[in-house]
């Protein structure tokens, strides 16, 4: 007999002011973040990253979210005192992305994103929604939770991590955001975090002119990729030290996974990263999508576009047991997105898991 998965764990805050909405979250996940924050000093110190260096780089961050959103930093020192841990931990959390850019041996975990125009029936306006795989270190595996975040302009709904402000999600305006890493020569700490960006687009952005106006205007030092889509429209972002870079769907379909896309910015990428494995899976995926009857017409109808198995691209990705600590990743979550229905949609687990896991369904208000 199968057992039955313990229910991830969901965080509902509802302060209006930044630093009480912190100390809610960081109260709710007391007795969790301090296993967060040792699970990412072990793949600091797999990456041969120093504690000193992780506590400047830290402290840096902080420093420049402060300067761009005062309110974000407040909620990062918020979950710090809610948590009971030093700032600077939670600032570490929040800029994981930027600081393993220095690892020398902890290669990045991998995601596969797919948004779809569909033509609408009859004539009617299209439909746009999203599906992703969130693939990560396995070590991380209980250490993220589906949320529910009101206070700042827009509430939204989504997973994170522990102690991390967002990551994939859908807002009360209607406003989606998936979110792939992506690593150029160049990153490093010195620019917002990635994270902490989405975070700031899902709660401020009330459309995606206004969410590129925001990423536009941000002290970018790193490299990701955010899928913006509302009900009706679709836009792909490249985000790197050198630029922001737009791409529109083809086809009725944005494809992302984790090489850049546009010319400038892959002219610097750290191809040892990702590649062959990227390129690999979005090759195999677009493939998909060229030849996929009927098209797609529910998010539902995604995911199962992300199943592979033995002989396959990884995109359903599970932990590979021969290979070393550090190196250890899998699709930890099934995200969908929809838009017109202000709906996020998670599975604890892989695509391929869709039939023998419950869903939970979130939605924005």
């Amino acid at each position: 007999m199968t057992a039955t998965p313990t229910p991830r764990r969901h965080i509902h805050t509802l302060a209006d002011e930044p630093h009480a909405r912190g100390v809610d979250r960081g109260g709710q996940l007391r007795d969790e973040i301090p296993a967060a924050i040792e699970a990412y000093d072990r793949l600091f110190a797999l990456g041969g990253i120093a504690p000193a260096r992780i506590r400047e780089d830290a402290e840096r961050a902080l420093d420049t979210i402060g300067r761009f959103r005062p309110g974000a930093r407040a909620e990062i020192e918020g979950i710090a005192e809610g948590s009971g841990v030093e700032p600077w931990r939670i600032g570490a959390l929040n800029a994981r992305t930027e600081i393993l850019a220095r690892s020398v041996a902890v290669p990045p975990g991998e995601c596969t994103t797919i948004v779809h125009h569909a033509p609408g029936p009859d004539g009617l306006a299209p439909r746009v929604f999203g599906v992703q795989t969130w693939d990560w270190h396995v070590e991380l595996r209980d250490l993220w939770h589906t949320v529910q975040s009101r206070g700042a302009e827009h509430t939204f709904v989504g997973i994170t991590e522990h102690g991390i402000l967002a990551k994939i999600g859908v807002n009360g305006a209607g406003l989606a955001l998936h979110f792939n890493i992506l690593g150029h020569v160049r990153d490093g700490v010195g620019g917002i975090p990635m994270h902490v960006l989405a975070a700031t687009v899902l709660g401020e952005a009330g459309s995606i002119a206004e969410a590129v106006e925001i990423i536009r205007s941000a002290p970018v030092a790193s490299s990701g990729s955010f899928a913006l889509f509302d009900e009706s429209a679709a836009v792909l972002l490249d985000l790197s030290p050198v630029g922001v870079f737009e791409m529109r769907p083809e086809g009725g379909y944005l494809l992302r996974t984790n090489h850049f896309l546009t010319p400038l910015p892959a002219a610097d990428e750290k191809t040892w990263l990702y590649q062959p494995d990227s390129g690999e899976r979005y090759d195999f995926v677009r493939a998909r999508l060229a030849h996929v009857e009927p098209s797609p017409t529910t998010p539902a109808d995604l995911v199962r576009l992300l199943v592979t198995g033995p002989g396959e691209p990884p995109v359903t990705c599970v932990p590979d047991p021969t290979k070393p600590p550090g190196e250890h990743w899998a699709s930890l979550a099934t995200v969908t997105l929809d838009p017109a229905t202000r709906t996020a949609r998670v599975l604890d687990g892989t695509p391929a898991d869709t039939n023998t896991r419950p869903w939970r369904t979130l939605t924005a208000p």
